[in-house]
């Protein structure tokens, strides 16, 4: 089943229209969407490895973009919308630790979450919660995306067929590897929230609430 759904995918990815999917999954997904766009863009620069930079572009463009539109969720729309988001996704319990950790790192924090597994999308609202300094978000949005996607895209332009051929064989391990990643990055940003008495003494943002900010 997991190879029938790889081949049909890979076929889609070629279609003209995988750029427009791919950049709309980039967008959503780095202010209110759950799914990452990490493999559609894969399988794309597996279908057609000459446009693998080009695609990669695409992704990090709208991903940042997305971005943008988190900050302003976060910033202009948090009681309105930016709250019911945090507490759809599950971020709510750790929302005010990663207020907090924005507040100390500034784009540090966000250029960790944008690449890592970490969730992109909720430091996207949380800056724009604490009115970070918009052109500190936006660089540390572009060189985190720029460094997740781009390592992607000049890897598959360089060595696609070799790459596809190690997918290919290895296709059920890397696709269980991969969730395993999400999963984990999600479960270690929901984890931080709830601090035992050692790790508090040692992290300043164990404790903080949205009454700080």
């Amino acid at each position: 089943m997991l190879r029938g759904l790889y081949n049909w995918t890979m076929e889609k990815a070629a279609h003209p229209h995988a750029q427009w999917w791919l950049a709309l999954f980039a967008f959503v997904e780095s202010s209110f969407f759950p799914i990452p766009p990490h493999p559609l863009l894969g399988l794309m620069c597996l279908a057609e490895p000459k446009k693998a930079v080009r695609f990669a572009l695409i992704a990090t463009a709208a991903s940042v973009v997305g971005g943008m539109f988190g900050y302003a969720i976060g910033a202009l729309l948090y009681d309105s919308i930016g709250l019911w988001l945090i507490t759809k996704l599950g971020y709510a319990d750790i929302f005010p630790w990663a207020a907090c950790t924005v507040n100390a790192n500034g784009g540090w924090a966000v250029f960790t979450t944008a690449s890592t597994p970490i969730p992109y999308k909720l430091m996207t609202i949380t800056a724009g919660f604490v009115h970070m300094n918009f052109a500190t978000f936006l660089i540390a949005s572009i060189a985190g995306r720029g460094l997740i996607f781009m390592t992607v895209g000049v890897l598959f332009r360089l060595f696609g067929a070799p790459i596809k051929i190690f997918i290919d064989k290895y296709l059920v391990p890397l696709t269980t590897l991969f969730v395993v990643l999400v999963v984990g990055g999600f479960l270690l940003v929901t984890q931080l929230g709830h601090h035992d008495d050692a790790s508090s003494a040692n992290d300043p943002c164990a404790n903080a609430t949205l009454e700080d900010f």
